[in-house]
């Protein structure tokens, strides 16, 4: 299974692709699309969507994880990642795949082990778990990976409380 690991923003969008063959997970490929913050909004979002798209021609993922927004007291701040994050979904669900989304405590809680882990902790552990020489060079990226391993994290659960119910 490869899957599609998604940090919305609207400025810098993370990335990460990993493959998933029973218990052995590989990268694949990680990177950020970039917009300009003096871009209106509305073009960054078309840029977004446009670039996401490319990303999911150009590597086949069977499914997308998205991570979902954290509400904060910035409430403008919010917005503008909760549409970052609907353009991820859009793009995801209008390339035929299956869009799972997680909150950003549950994926650090999924990597780490610890909920409130700090960026340069994730980062580091998702290289760990990849067996990459060193993190992502992107705090998005590492994200948008951290993600798509919580999505495999998630799913090989469900798989062994399904196979315990048999």
């Amino acid at each position: 299974m490869r899957i599609l690991g998604i940090d919305p923003g609207t400025r810098h969008l993370g990335y990460g692709i990993i493959d998933s063959s029973g218990p052995e997970t590989t990268f694949v490929a990680c990177g950020v699309i970039n917009c300009r913050e003096t871009l209106p909004m509305t073009e960054r979002l078309v840029r977004l969507y446009e670039e996401l798209g490319k990303v999911i021609r150009e590597f086949g993922p069977d499914c997308a994880a998205v991570e979902s927004p954290f509400f904060s007291e910035n409430a403008r701040s919010a917005m503008a990642i909760g549409k970052a994050q609907a353009v991820a979904i859009l793009a995801a669900a209008n390339s035929g795949l299956s869009v799972f989304e997680y909150p950003p405590a549950k994926i650090k809680a999924r990597i780490s082990g610890f909920g409130a882990s700090a960026k340069d902790q994730v980062a580091r552990m998702v290289a760990l778990q990849l067996g990459m020489t060193e993190a992502p060079a992107s705090a998005d990226a590492a994200d948008a990976l951290a993600c798509a391993l919580c999505h495999i994290q998630e799913v090989q659960t469900a798989a062994v409380f399904e196979r315990r119910s048999d």
